[in-house]
């Protein structure tokens, strides 16, 4: 455990890092999240590490990496129950065959593409004793999220929010990402399953007495506590204490059982009821300190295990340009296309494909998960995390090229307007 004034020390650097690199980047129209991820990569190996060694090490020692892990890991938990609370099936309303179809394909043309370059980088790039179904399935996961809060940031930035592309790009990315999430707990399962031997069935039936769990009693009880809100008319520090507790407790418990604490949490945030004023209350209380301070740690510990190094030849860096293309492809084509055929222009479904291509902190959590597990090696991951930057920052730049905001055609009036938390997560 590192000493206080060292802790101390970090947490300063990484955020006045993270909130001047943000602030640089805002300059040319980025959101500050692609700020936070740059600035994980400039406090890691792959930056300062290379130019000043010495004081990279001294500043980040190994023996404090895990105590910095544990407390961004916390961040990471709580921002994870946050997304949550974005899943809203009001999105759906009077769109819902355009956003079934364009959602659908925004997850299976990716996955199977990402699937099929799992199948063609396994032998090259893989770690003895990874399942091949397990890379593959993780592969073609990771191509397939979109990072709903960033995409909110940029339709907010770019006067979309309530046009047909922006009240699409929320509906079809909250719906894809449930199901992107829900593939990935699968991955988790079965490779944490292998790796402790327990039995698959088993743990699948734990998995189902916690959902009965969720569904039975932890949403009657959010219920319960958002009626009290409402009577009171505040969020007292009791309700509040009661909240965290649920999200702690669905964390834990899908932890212990295999899956991945940051499910549990997931999927806590999805059963608090669709009540506006109670959610913006929790979401006053809860983002600041997780958004301002506890993710940027997350960010720069991703930096810190991301050695742009490694990709240090003309294969590493032909297969990290690979992934970068079937990630593109896979995401904007699928998108795209698919919101052409149910009756979007070709200007719109283009602006579409370009938000649903947008990966950011979303695909960096998946990616220390993958890493975490073993599915993946740092040469993988780095090249995953390369993807994950450069296709956030493509996309502002080409919505302004291709969808500009004097073109925006308003949606419907019976458009969902967006939460407070669609427009602060970012």
């Amino acid at each position: 455990m590192p000493h206080l004034p060292l802790l101390l020390l970090q947490l300063t650097a990484i955020l006045l890092t993270a909130r001047s690199v943000g602030w640089l980047l805002r300059r040319i129209q980025q959101p500050q999240v692609v700020g936070e991820m740059v600035a994980g990569i400039v406090l890691g190996p792959s930056l300062l590490g290379w130019l000043f060694p010495s004081f990279a090490t001294a500043l980040f020692p190994e023996e404090s990496l895990g105590f910095l892990s544990a407390v961004s890991q916390v961040g990471v938990v709580v921002f994870m129950f946050l997304i949550g609370l974005e899943v809203d099936p009001e999105v759906l309303r009077g769109r819902g065959r355009a956003v079934v179809a364009t959602s659908q394909a925004g997850i299976l043309v990716p996955l199977v593409l990402g699937s099929l370059l799992g199948f063609y980088l396994y032998p090259r790039l893989a770690q003895n004793g990874v399942v091949e179904l397990h890379f593959v399935l993780f592969m073609g996961t990771a191509m397939s999220i979109t990072a709903f809060p960033v995409l909110a940031r940029i339709l907010i930035d770019r006067g979309l929010m309530k046009t047909t592309v922006g009240t699409m790009a929320l509906a079809c990315a909250a719906v894809g990402d449930v199901a992107g999430w829900s593939i990935l707990a699968a991955v988790v399962l079965l490779s944490r399953s292998q790796l402790v031997g327990a039995s698959l069935g088993v743990t699948l039936l734990g998995v189902l007495a916690f959902a009965a769990v969720l569904w039975f009693l932890v949403r009657p009880l959010l219920k319960r506590i958002a009626d009290i809100y409402f009577r009171r008319g505040f969020l007292s520090n009791d309700l509040l204490s009661l909240v965290l507790l649920l999200v702690l407790g669905g964390a834990l418990a899908s932890e212990w059982l295999g899956v991945h604490a940051l499910f549990g949490a997931f999927v806590v945030g999805v059963m608090v009821p669709r009540r506006k004023a109670f959610i913006d209350a929790i979401l006053g209380r809860m983002q600041d300190m997780v958004v301002v301070l506890l993710l940027p740690v997350f960010f720069v510990l991703t930096g810190l295990k991301t050695t742009i190094g490694l990709v240090s030849n003309p294969d590493m860096w032909f297969y990290c340009a690979l992934v970068l293309l079937v990630a593109i492809a896979g995401k904007f084509g699928g998108a795209s296309v698919a919101a052409r055929m149910t009756g979007l222009s070709w200007r719109e479904s283009a602006a579409l494909g370009v938000l649903m291509n947008t990966r950011g902190l979303l695909e960096l959590i998946l990616l220390n998960i993958g890493l975490e597990i073993g599915v993946i090696t740092p040469s993988v991951f780095t090249m995953m995390v390369i993807m994950a930057l450069v296709t956030t920052i493509m996309a502002t730049p080409l919505l302004q090229w291709i969808y500009p905001a004097p073109r925006a055609v308003p949606a419907s009036s019976k458009a969902p307007i967006p939460s407070q938390s669609e427009t602060s997560l970012a």
